[in-house]
């Protein structure tokens, strides 16, 4: 095995996290920073242009993992597609770009576990402290960090007839989901920048890339497994492809793991952290039994309604045929026109149900037919309200199957496994079908063409739901802090156990979020950034939430 030079401290992955920290631990130029990428630096057009997230999402893709999962159970033992993003930015390279932070008492459920110093408060001065919110700084957002957010022009009237057909169904509007009151119909916030995708690459990695010479970035490496001496971390193996000789890179303070909720804890286990038998079953030596890496695992279900439409208003024919080319060159030559959208301008958080204290699911409206993320072609114009569960009560796991770094680990999401799940997604579909319906879209308005005319029953709605539902991507959990002691990292995201190791990503998250989770993994790194240096947590900030 070679060696390369040490440093302070590794970080794996140059995701929304790994980004962050590597430009927070690095802003001190006494410590030296290596930043650890399995994918390329995000270079691609379709990166770029916000439009070019239908593409990212597709099978076989070199930005994207493509992931699947185990078969599903409760879901007519279907194998669900898993986009990840692979390469700089991560999955904030190839997500739908939409800025969400999730509801205020998310966090203060995490504070009442015991995860002192996680509660809303806690965590709002640093998504404050990452986001430059174009509206500008006040009580619920920040003006001047790294990470732009603009607000969605709402400039297709599909979207203000949506909004206005969700307050003529009796639902609240709201003017910002990431204020005071998240609950109802409004404009989306999207990290997208005078007409580019504004991701944690484009924020936090690519103003430092050149200009902090004790910040090292490897591309194309993948990391095998992190390396311990009596407990204590002593570096990572890089493999730069299948069957190539692995190269240990020393760590003289940390580790730092931000490979998601797939592959954190694919590289713990084969680490050999994680379930003693399991990973004994798969030729790992065991370096500390913690049973609960890998499990945990939450995922937003998501299942859509989809209506033709009866104009040519879409995203489809603004860009069919010969307009695809003129879109492009338009978009390369001002950074505007549909190349600068995500069709993706509105949305809802709505419950479900009488006595809940915050809403239950979230819609997404994509002004275009999108089925199978995207990989079913309808060729015609229409729109697509998709709908997913906020907090699912299922819970999966991530295993890997092998001692091979370069084999997927088996994603069980496990999902529906419980009546309540299935209540809600039923319940979402016909709340989706009486907002679809309301006078404010009947310009516009269609057939349905999914779920179709043939499904009205609870239990055609269910089949329909296991027969079409898909992921939304917001995998969290399968690392989770937690104030017990079989938790496999504590509050301070210090892998129990052993020395030297912290995971910062979204698989800490111990609950999902009622959200995308793009801006909270950030928010994480942000609030990691401060204790891995040893900096005083911010002042926590109290803010009136509605329910």
């Amino acid at each position: 095995m070679g060696q390369k030079k040490g440093f302070d401290y590794i970080i794996v992955g140059a995701g929304s996290a790994g980004c962050v920290l590597a430009n927070r631990l690095s802003e001190d130029p006494n410590v030296s920073v290596c930043l650890i990428e399995a994918g390329k630096k995000d270079k691609s057009l379709l990166i770029r242009m916000p439009a070019g997230v239908g593409g990212l999402i597709k099978q076989e893709n070199p930005h994207n993992w493509g992931f699947w999962t185990t078969p599903q159970t409760h879901m007519d033992n279907r194998k669900l597609y898993w986009p990840r993003g692979r390469g700089w930015g991560g999955s904030s390279s190839i997500n739908g770009m939409i800025y969400i932070r999730g509801h205020a008492r998310d966090y203060d459920q995490w504070r009442q576990t015991g995860l002192t110093g996680w509660g809303f408060a806690d965590v709002l001065p640093y998504f404050r402290k990452s986001e430059g919110y174009e509206g500008g700084a006040d009580a619920f957002h920040g003006g001047d960090g790294p990470l732009c957010v603009s607000e969605s022009p709402l400039e297709d009237s599909l979207y203000d007839m949506f909004v206005r057909a969700g307050v003529d169904a009796g639902y609240k509007e709201t003017k910002d989901f990431n204020g005071a009151q998240q609950e109802g119909f409004g404009p989306y916030q999207r990290t997208i920048h005078d007409g580019e995708r504004w991701s944690a690459s484009f924020a936090y990695l690519r103003p430092i890339e050149n200009e902090r010479p004790n910040l090292t970035i490897m591309s194309t490496a993948l990391v095998s497994r992190v390396v311990f001496h009596g407990g204590k971390v002593h570096g990572v193996e890089v493999v730069a492809k299948k069957g190539a000789q692995p190269e240990l890179i020393h760590a003289t303070q940390e580790v730092i793991l931000c490979a998601g909720a797939v592959q954190s804890p694919q590289i713990l286990q084969l680490s050999g952290i994680g379930p003693a038998e399991h990973l004994r079953q798969h030729g790992v030596t065991c370096v500390y039994d913690s049973p609960n890496v890998g499990a945990n695992l939450q995922d937003h279900l998501d299942v859509t309604v989809i209506h033709e439409m009866t104009q040519k208003a879409s995203a489809y024919s603004k860009q069919a045929g010969l307009k695809k080319l003129a879109v492009g060159i338009k978009y390369l030559m001002s950074k505007s026109g549909p190349g600068a959208d995500n069709f993706l301008q509105a949305g809802a958080f709505l419950k479900t149900r009488e006595g809940l204290d915050r809403p239950a699911i979230q819609l997404h409206l994509v002004n275009a037919m999108m089925r199978d993320h995207g990989n079913y072609d309808y060729k015609k114009d229409g729109f697509t309200i998709h709908s997913c569960q906020l907090r699912p009560e299922s819970r999966g796991t991530v295993m890997i199957g092998s001692d091979d770094p370069f084999e997927h680990p088996a994603i069980d999401p496990n999902y529906l496994a419980t009546e309540g799940d299935r209540f809600t997604m039923r319940e979402s579909v016909k709340m989706m079908r009486e907002i679809a319906g309301q006078n404010a879209l009947s310009p516009l308005r269609g057939p349905e063409a999914l779920p179709g005319a043939d499904v009205q029953t609870d239990d055609e709605i269910d089949a329909f739901i296991r027969t079409f539902g898909e992921t939304i991507y917001h995998p969290v959990g399968t690392v989770a802090m937690g104030a017990q002691d079989d938790a496999p990292v504590n509050g301070e995201l210090q892998v129990r156990g052993v020395e030297g190791l912290r995971v910062v990503d979204a698989s800490v998250m111990p609950t999902l979020i009622g959200g995308n989770t793009n801006a909270p993994t950030i928010m994480i790194a942000e609030k990691a950034s401060d204790m891995i240096r040893g900096i005083a947590a911010m002042p926590p900030e109290d803010v009136e939430i509605a329910a």
